[in-house]
């Protein structure tokens, strides 16, 4: 059965995070700038939270709080959940899909982040599987 491991073995463990002054207009650049939908908020080398495009919509924008003065840890989601790296693909979707999230940072034993699992990475690992085993029973049919 694939776990997270097998995806971050494949994608990176790279994680980009801001620290919780950082203000939300500079996350949201550097979120640009990556390509990304999240960036973790670490402190002191511990997770302190997620900070989402969703949290600019719902947090800031909506509500009319200034991006350029408002910090993230005013507006990220401190209650993170979070996958370990022996999780299992399957549990990792369920947790996506049943807490409508999109981003699952994953956390070492001793509570340190190793990574983060998108939406997008069990797609395309789903993609994947289905494709080798497509190719597997082509591979049969025809011997």
């Amino acid at each position: 059965m694939a776990t997270i491991r097998d995806i971050l073995m494949r994608k990176g463990t790279y994680v980009a995070s801001v620290s919780p002054e950082t203000t939300v207009l500079e996350a949201a650049r550097l979120m640009n700038e990556e390509k990304i939908g999240a960036v973790v908020v670490a402190e002191e080398g511990k997770m302190a939270g997620i900070f989402t495009e969703r949290d600019i919509l719902r947090r800031v924008v909506a509500v009319g709080r200034d991006p350029n003065t408002t910090t993230v840890a005013e507006v990220m989601t401190a209650q993170v959940a979070c996958g370990r790296m022996n999780t299992s693909l399957e549990e990792c979707r369920s947790v996506m899909t049943n807490r409508r999230i999109r981003h699952l940072p994953v956390i070492d034993d001793e509570q340190r982040l190793a990574g983060i699992v998108t939406i997008g990475d069990l797609m395309a690992w789903e993609l994947s599987d289905h494709k080798d085993t497509i190719q597997f029973l082509h591979a049969y049919i025809m011997h």
